[in-house]
Parts: structure tokens; C-alpha cells; sequence
């Protein structure tokens, strides 16, 4: 089956690579105790009470401002904090190609990443034509315009990384095995509303959605975070030109 050796170039070679990246879970015992689970519980959502206040507070500030820097970093640490002290970690496993073996999921996730990157582009080209779409994207995007570029994409990779390590890591196990992948993308996308920007919420369920099932298949939080730094990081460089290109003239 598809894995992490190779990328998909066919519709059926497509198909394979889709299931065993994100339907067909890799063998795993990844058992805690009932200790362990609700001391996880407890901590997951403390962490997500004080990461949403300072998720709303940091992208509610002016772009480049000393408040957004400091704020975003803050918030890397909290969930960052917060995955490693909820209890162990794992960073999971892939199919391969020959279906033998199994192996880290770096190769599979830059494509998972790069496929989700090309949806979100051709998405852009609806987005551009309605103000009522365009305007919460530019407002995000503003960060990267009037901001410090290089500052904003470490920034970026830094709370991507952190992100993964807490709603894919800490929440997702503290959830248990009754619908992980639901609730987990439910509870990223509503930390987000803190920001009252409806365009984040909706692509934080997107995203959700896709490194979920990612986290379900291998078990780990290595997956997820090259996919989503992929993502993030893609469309911090090409959606600006991309939406300046499309927006209609007035």
C-alpha cells in the first residue's frame, strides 16, 4: 500500500496512499492507566481554557505589535506545557509501501500536506471574489503582511509544532477511543473562536479533520506536525500574493 517511501501519481495510487494514510490505524498498545487518563483529562483541559484565552488574545492584537510576539509565544508554551505534563507521547508510526514494515511518517505527511495545501489554494479563488470570505482571511494573513515575515513564520512552526504536540497528543488520548478524531477537531476549531474570525475556525476544521485521522491511523504526533507545519507554513508565503492576484478590481 501507499506509505511513507513514496508519492501517490495515479488515481488508484492515489486511493491507496489516502487509505493507508488516514483509514487503516497501524498496530499499537498504547495503554493507560486510569490514573494516568484522568490525570491527562484534567490537565488537557485546564491547558485548553488558558490556551483559547490566549489564542483570542494574541490574534486580536495589532500585527506586529510587541503584545502578538509575546502572546504567541506564550501560547506555544502553554500547550506545549500542557501535552508533555498531561503524560507520555508518542510519535507514531506509517504504512509503507510494501506493506512489510512500518516506518516514520515524514514522506507520507509532506504529501498529506502538500495535497491539503493545493485544496486550500483552489479554495482561494472562490474566497477572493466575496468580500465577506476575502476580509477574515486578509485579516490573518495582515501578520504576515505588516509583521515581521521571517519572525511570523518561526513563529508559525513554533505554534504548529506545539499545537499538534497538545490537541493531537494530550487531548486526542485524553479523549479515549469513543470518536477521538470528532471531538478532538470539535474542541481545536472552538479554541479558535476566541480570535471571532470564522475563516480560521472553519480551516481549524479542516485541518483538524485531516491530522486527526492522521493521528488515528499512526498513533503518534509526528505525523500531524509535518503535516500541519506543511500546510501552515506553504500558505504563509503563497496566500497573500495569491489573494492579491485573484481579488477582483474595484
Amino acid at each position: 500500500m501507499a506509505g511513507t517511501d513514496t508519492q501517490p501519481r495515479t488515481p488508484r495510487e492515489l486511493y491507496r496512499f489516502l487509505r493507508a494514510a488516514l483509514v487503516e490505524p497501524v498496530p499499537r498498545d498504547h495503554h493507560q492507566s486510569d490514573r494516568q487518563f484522568v490525570r491527562r483529562r484534567v490537565v488537557a483541559g485546564v491547558t485548553l481554557v488558558v490556551g483559547s484565552f490566549v489564542l483570542g488574545f494574541g490574534l486580536t492584537r495589532e500585527p506586529g505589535s510587541t503584545a502578538f510576539y509575546v502572546s504567541t509565544v506564550v501560547l506555544a508554551l502553554v500547550w506545549t506545557i500542557g501535552a508533555f505534563v498531561s503524560g507520555p507521547l508518542h510519535l507514531g508510526w506509517a504504512h509503507t509501501r510494501s506493506g512489510d514494515r512500518h516506518a516514520r511518517p515524514i514522506i507520507q505527511s509532506l504529501a498529506l500536506g502538500a495535497l491539503a495545501v493545493g485544496i486550500f489554494c483552489a479554495g482561494a479563488v472562490v474566497v477572493a471574489q466575496f468580500a465577506f470570505l476575502r476580509d477574515p482571511v486578509n485579516d490573518v494573513l495582515d501578520y504576515a503582511r505588516f509583521a515581521s515575515l521571517p519572525m511570523v513564520a518561526g513563529i508559525t512552526f513554533i505554534n504548529g509544532v506545539a499545537e499538534e504536540l497538545f490537541f493531537r497528543g494530550a487531548v486526542f488520548a485524553a479523549i479515549g477511543r469513543t470518536y477521538p478524531v470528532q471531538i478532538s477537531t470539535v474542541l481545536y476549531a472552538l479554541a479558535t473562536v476566541a480570535t471571532l474570525n470564522l475563516m480560521l475556525v472553519f480551516a481549524a476544521g479542516v485541518l483538524g479533520t485531516l491530522v486527526g485521522l492522521q493521528r488515528r491511523v499512526t498513533g503518534g504526533v509526528l505525523g500531524p506536525i509535518v503535516t500541519h507545519l506543511t500546510w501552515s507554513l506553504s500558505l504563509l508565503f503563497l496566500l497573500p500574493p495569491l489573494l492579491a492576484a485573484l481579488t477582483p478590481m474595484e
